[in-house]
């Protein structure tokens, strides 16, 4: 069984309030941004499922105490099932490295293409398997995808414009813009109007 990300953007308004007027709201649910589930972005952020990648920016906090409505009502409609909650600010997210390198080397075989620039720019993880199959003389499918158990760091198949390595994953790739990016947006956008600390990503996971 897999697991599964819930949870909700939540802002409030800190400017000419007291502060017994600082209540959280619910601004939108997770399940309209983000309807992904990798393992390694969980780990990433939340230490959930993948607990050696990286370390978690965010794990084991629990609901928080001022928790908006929406994000109780959410987070309860799936107890007991739920497991894992916790939450980060946009300003804990717009502090972070993007570009840390994880703590070990990727299992998955990495795909690079030549950029406009001519540099290499990481296309995917255990991407064009066939090829690399081909490249690397892999006839054991376990092996294919979990060559970064078998080769060393650093080893390389070049393939024209394009090339296979292994390596270790950033921050960045293992939390890609193409999946969050509109996470990051909404809250972007909501801490423009209520400051990095108003705003701030609850999550849950089921399975």
């Amino acid at each position: 069984m897999g697991t599964d990300i819930h949870g909700f953007i939540e802002c409030r308004w800190d400017r000419w309030l007291d502060e017994d007027d600082r209540s959280w709201h619910g601004a939108i649910d997770l399940d309209h941004l983000y309807d992904g589930r990798s393992y390694v972005a969980f780990g990433s952020l939340f230490g959930v499922r993948d607990t050696t990648s990286f370390r978690p920016l965010a794990d084991g906090r629990g609901l928080p105490a001022d928790v908006s409505p929406e994000a109780l009502a959410g987070f309860e409609s799936w107890s007991p099932d739920s497991t894992g909650a916790s939450w980060i600010t946009w300003a804990e997210l717009a502090a972070t490295d993007w570009d840390e390198a994880a703590n070990e080397v990727d299992e998955c075989v990495h795909e690079y293409r030549l950029g406009p620039d001519g540099a290499w720019v990481l296309h995917g993880r255990n991407t064009s398997l066939d090829r690399f199959a081909e490249l690397a003389d892999v006839a054991d499918p376990h092996a294919l995808y979990r060559a970064g158990r078998t080769y060393p760091e650093g080893t390389e198949w070049p393939d024209g414009d394009r090339l296979f390595r292994i390596g270790r994953l950033r921050r960045k790739h293992a939390v890609p813009d193409d999946d969050w990016g509109a996470m990051w947006s909404v809250m972007r956008t909501l801490a423009s109007l209520h400051g990095d600390e108003g705003v701030r990503l609850v999550v849950w996971f089921e399975g």
